[in-house]
């Protein structure tokens, strides 16, 4: 065999490892674990869509915002919540407790509370997707007696629907091309392009990323989501009471569900858009208050994790410069707010 044809099914060979790695995200995720390819959120997920130079900023852990060794008090704590939630960003480490258990968003957990410790529930969301979350019915956590038992078994058939289904999310276009893209072109060499394309695009046309949003002093990347008022996540789209109190009735017919399941407390966190902070008035509607609205209204029947009063009080940053996620100091308050609250409970 010589040395063409070789190089020939090596590169056959390559080509369908990148096409595999882009049609499925466990593949890609596990090799960017293996340092195989580069990781496309190293840089923030608001500069990942946008690639503009002066927002890039390697994202850095935040230390503990407890001490591993300290004592801790006989708290369970669980949490239904989104990214801002999510390991890294929040772990056992962070509170004086002694056990901790996340779930997220769309996904299903079982588990037994032990009686003899403090339960704490808290469910976490981000401003932009409260009505998300609490526009369908919660049944992320689901209490058991015993987790030994084994869950019964789902109704579901393999039927030819449900095939075509899952073979088009597996090789779904857009999916596709945002894995290939991750695995081609986020390396160094290639961001150095991305980012000239994207600064002559604002330099030249005054355009950004759609998925992202310039504020008007041009100091902070948004996220498009928070910014657009013709989507109901936007921190600008009007919100009726009446459409604000269904809302708050299910937080408490969902907190009141978990109480009865043996929950000693539920909180409720809701964590600020970083529109909603940085930019209030740029939308073409006002601000719709949200956040302020439900933690205030007498039809909240749980008690609220307040992390918006301090975020709008401070003088220092809160969130990453290129990334929608609070940095280190707005971590910091969220944690001291949510520790206040721990020790409130007997």
């Amino acid at each position: 065999m010589n040395i063409g044809v070789i190089a020939r099914y090596l590169i056959l060979l390559v080509g369908i490892l990148v096409y595999v790695g882009s049609c499925h995200s466990d593949v890609m995720n596990s090799a960017q674990k293996e340092g195989l390819i580069p990781d496309d959120y190293r840089f923030g997920d608001l500069y990942r869509m946008a690639n503009l130079p002066q927002f890039k900023a390697e994202q850095i852990p935040c230390p503990p915002a407890y001490s591993v060794n300290g004592p801790r008090k006989p708290i369970h704590l669980y949490i239904i919540g989104d990214s801002f939630s999510e390991p890294p960003r929040v772990t056992r480490n962070d509170f004086p407790i002694e056990y901790f258990h996340r779930t997220k968003w769309d996904t299903h957990h079982r588990v037994q509370l032990d009686t003899t410790k403090t339960n704490i529930l808290i469910i976490e969301t981000v401003e932009r997707h409260f009505r998300d979350q609490f526009g369908k019915h919660i049944n992320e956590l689901t209490i058991v007696s015993d987790t030994t038992k084994a869950e019964p078994a789902p109704e579901n058939r393999l039927t030819w629907q449900s095939i075509t289904k899952e073979m088009e999310t597996f090789f779904s276009r857009d999916a596709v091309e945002a894995r290939l893209e991750t695995i081609l072109f986020f390396s160094d060499w290639a961001l150095w392009f991305k980012e000239l394309k994207a600064w002559l695009t604002l330099d030249w046309f005054g355009r950004v990323n759609p998925k992202t949003t310039l504020s008007p002093d041009g100091k902070h990347l948004l996220y498009y989501l928070d910014t657009d008022t013709s989507l109901t996540n936007s921190s600008f789209r009007p919100l009726p009471d009446s459409l604000l109190n269904r809302y708050i009735d299910t937080i408490n017919v969902v907190a009141d569900r978990y109480q009865k399941a043996g929950f000693d407390q539920v909180f409720l966190s809701i964590i600020p858009n970083k529109t909603s902070i940085y930019a209030p008035g740029m939308g073409p509607l006002p601000y719709n208050h949200l956040i302020e609205r439900v933690q205030q209204s007498p039809r909240l029947a749980i008690p609220a994790i307040d992390v918006y009063t301090p975020y709008t009080a401070s003088s220092v940053p809160l969130y990453e410069t290129s990334d929608a996620h609070w940095n280190c100091a707005g971590r910091e308050i969220w944690m001291r707010e949510v520790t206040k609250k721990l020790t409130t409970v007997q």
